[in-house]
């Protein structure tokens, strides 16, 4: 069996995503992550309600991400009941579309993954997936930084003590009188910074654990609990902002978990193509590549 992790799976993609798993891969086994225990139960029993022979291919993980000690519980959890390496690990679990609380932001989007990939990349069998969702809202930030700024959030060589200072540069930035400085990036958006650092950090985890494949995705612009407030704002649906189903969202996370995608510490698009990360590339559109500089190109 191909054990599977998929945090914050009891609702929206995540929820999409074990169901697409359970749905296409027969020989795949999920544990399906969530931060609250009742509703993680709730989306099991959802699915076997869809389908009772994937009972015995789904389990429960109680998993906080933003949570050194549900992580470790987690991992714990993991190491005494699956007796198999893992085969993939998905982390979907994130907040904030919307939030200026940039610490919170960070503690799930991007502290969060790295919490989760030090627990359970040991777990992994080479050869084994990680999937990082982050957002098209990382390249919508990065495509309006300064050019060095630009320059760092594509640079794989940059090691996670880099990310952390930027963190901590950006922190202080916004608890300072404003002036002082010009940091070349939209400090306010929380979201977008975020992610833009979990995809650099995707980039960097791949280049030191080439026995595994490591990539990072946007699902596309998808009706989630996220992004639904958007259109009860404009009191319009959802659907007639562009936002689509979350089935529609897992075509780049299952690609990226069982096709066959161009290596490793790469940037897809919801099209499941290769796409730069310094702007935006629609769906459909011509698939990027990397120039021998790092950068990308046509």
């Amino acid at each position: 069996m191909k054990n599977v992790i998929v945090t914050g799976a009891n609702k929206g993609i995540g929820f999409a995503t074990v169901r697409a798993i359970l749905e296409q891969h027969s020989n795949a086994q999920v544990l399906l992550g969530s931060r609250d225990t009742a509703r993680g139960h709730t989306a099991l029993e959802n699915l076997c309600r869809i389908n009772p022979d994937w009972a015995r291919r789904l389990s429960l993980l109680p998993i906080d991400v933003a949570s050194e000690e549900s992580v470790m519980a987690a991992l714990d959890s993991v190491q005494s009941t699956i007796n198999a390496p893992l085969y993939g690990l998905v982390n979907n679990a994130g907040i904030g579309l919307g939030s200026t609380d940039l610490r919170e932001v960070l503690e799930v989007n991007t502290f969060g993954v790295k919490r989760v990939c030090d627990a359970f990349l040991p777990l992994l069998a080479d050869g084994g997936r990680v999937v990082n969702v982050s957002s098209a809202s990382a390249v919508h930030f990065v495509g309006q930084c300064t050019a060095d700024r630009q320059a760092f959030f594509q640079n794989e060589a940059v090691e996670w003590s880099d990310i952390e200072s930027l963190v901590a540069e950006v922190i202080a930035y916004q608890q300072a009188p404003r002036g002082w400085d010009d940091l070349g990036m939209d400090v306010d958006n929380a979201y977008g910074f975020s992610k833009a650092c979990t995809t650099l950090y995707t980039l960097s985890l791949a280049r030191k654990n080439p026995h595994l494949l490591i990539n990072a995705c946007t699902p596309g612009y998808i009706e989630t609990d996220l992004t639904r407030p958007s259109a009860e704002r404009q009191g319009v649906a959802p659907a007639e902002l562009g936002m689509k189903s979350p089935e529609h969202g897992t075509l780049s996370i299952m690609h990226l978990l069982f096709g066959e995608p161009h290596g490793s510490g790469h940037y897809y698009g919801s099209d499941a193509k290769r796409s730069p990360l310094d702007r935006y590339r629609a769906p459909g559109s011509p698939e990027y590549r990397q120039r021998d500089d790092g950068l990308f190109a046509h």
